[in-house]
């Protein structure tokens, strides 16, 4: 790997498919770890963190007269991923072995499909900022995951851990429709939110349920494709980003100098900023595929199609456009409110309880939001209810409290949620200043105290007059209504 690319060497930071001439290309191959209990050909458990080898029966281990019986739950997993993305199913599939000899790939090949996927075609939508994208998909084949090689806990040796050896995946292969490292990573988390929402992986991609491959190409505009590089195994949206731009960088330099680019497999180094060459890239006449003979077609039935169909939830995209016409949001706020069934349904039930669907969007995204963050809480866990913040955002909308008084009352009702709303802005002194003869008789004193400011105001310096604010907010110790003080401060001073 050519190391004069500085790992802090940054992008640009606009959304761009045109670097230093050149059009980027990317396509994905991510795996999804299907959400089963047993793995996809036998009845070994596919729970996380077992002590190695204590999940591997017989048929994972390959041994001889072990037959592998298809996992039921599987297929529904693929069924709704086709639903969600629009795809054909088909109603007749085939499996596959995939040869390639490594030692954690106990029987010498993979059970894949390869000619008649299960889930053809499809697309994932989804915004870059406020432009909507569209990514096509080839396929998502059912297969079963491979064992783990393990080097770290070794000197001199590896060992090998087959616990994940016939883990159920669906591999979904993009067309090369991404022009830039934003663009992928915004595909990548749809896709994301997709099979989460529909509760076919859990999305953990620090266990590995959810890994993308990314294939890397450059060109100049209008040529043929060039040679992709497939960066293996990304398990983070960040990292994401930055091994596809390094990726891009370091392409585009060795063609400035007249070296071709070779067809690898690369692996990102975190520590290094850099990718760095695995091995040649197999193409699919390397992996010698066969139908599998131990395994009879795939069949799928229109009716359990519709019976899968009957149990799917609303989607993610239908729900953020459902949103924009019901509640009059913006893009913005749909798409993110939207990013997980939970936050969606925390959404409304607070709109329920308020009637102010965009007061509310602003403080779920925004303050509520933040608690969260702050005390690593998922909003299922939420402290402070969908009632209590409609109760909140009711306030404020009346012009009971302000907003730095809600603030106020946020806080305290996340550290004591059974208390009583009323109670604490009373206790608090939250409530906010309304009576229009209180805030002129705050306005009287705050003139007479403050003349130089008053006549910088006159003289044309609008500063001033957020001085006189400033000081009349702090006399009333935050409680006047801003919009009222300033519309009756402006008009004493005219």
């Amino acid at each position: 790997m050519n190391n004069s690319i500085s790992k802090n060497h940054q992008m640009p930071s606009e959304v761009t498919s045109l670097i230093q001439g050149y059009e980027v290309v990317i396509g994905f191959e991510t795996h999804a770890q299907l959400l089963t209990k047993s793995k996809i050909f036998s009845r070994a458990s596919t729970q996380f963190g077992a002590q190695p080898n204590t999940q591997a029966c017989a048929v994972d281990l390959a041994l001889p007269g072990a037959l592998p019986v298809m996992n039921i739950k599987a297929v529904e997993c693929a069924i709704r991923l086709g639903l969600a993305l629009g795809s054909h199913i088909s109603s007749k599939s085939i499996f596959a072995r995939k040869n390639y000899f490594y030692p954690d790939l106990p029987k010498g090949y993979q059970i894949s499909q390869f000619e008649i996927p299960v889930v053809q075609g499809g697309e994932v939508q989804f915004f870059l900022g406020e432009q909507p994208k569209s990514v096509r998909l080839v396929r998502a084949h059912l297969e079963e995951d491979a064992g783990k090689s393990l080097h770290e806990d070794f000197v001199g040796l590896s060992g090998i851990d087959l616990n994940r050896a016939g883990t159920p995946l669906l591999e979904i292969v993009t067309e090369p429709d991404m022009r830039s490292s934003q663009e992928a990573v915004a595909y990548a988390k749809e896709l994301h939110k997709i099979v989460t929402w529909i509760q076919v992986c859990d999305g953990n991609m620090q266990e590995g349920s959810f890994r993308c491959d990314a294939n890397v190409s450059v060109r100049k505009p209008g040529q043929p494709l060039g040679t992709r590089r497939e960066i293996k195994n990304l398990n983070s949206f960040k990292f994401m980003q930055q091994a596809i731009d390094y990726e891009v960088l370091w392409q585009i330099e060795q063609i400035e100098e007249g070296k071709k680019i070779q067809q690898a497999t690369v692996l990102f180094d975190p520590e290094t900023g850099e990718t760095r060459s695995m091995r040649t890239k197999e193409d699919a006449a390397d992996y010698r595929y066969f139908p599998d003979p131990d395994l009879p077609p795939l069949e799928i039935s229109a009716e359990w199609i519709d019976q899968v169909r009957a149990s799917m939830p609303e989607l993610p995209r239908s729900m953020a456009e459902r949103f924009i016409k019901e509640y009059a949001l913006p893009i913005y706020d749909a798409s993110t409110l939207t990013q997980s069934p939970q936050m969606a349904a925390f959404f409304e039930e607070t709109v329920r309880h308020c009637g102010q669907p965009k007061l509310a969007s602003n403080w779920v995204m925004g303050e509520l939001s933040r608690k969260l963050n702050e005390e690593s809480v998922h909003i299922q866990a939420c402290p402070v209810s969908a009632l209590q913040l409609g109760a909140i955002v009711s306030r404020v909308a009346r012009a009971d409290i302000s907003n730095s008084s809600a603030k106020t009352l946020l806080d305290s009702l996340w550290s004591d949620p059974s208390a009583d709303i009323d109670a604490l802005i009373q206790s608090k002194g939250l409530k906010q200043v309304n009576d229009i003869g209180a805030l002129e008789k705050l306005i009287d004193t705050i003139i007479s105290g403050n003349p130089d400011n008053v006549t910088q105001y006159k003289a044309g310096k609008e500063k001033a007059f957020n001085a006189l604010i400033g000081q009349a907010m702090k006399a009333s110790k935050g409680q006047a209504n801003p919009q009222q003080l300033t519309e009756l401060l402006k008009k004493r001073l005219q």
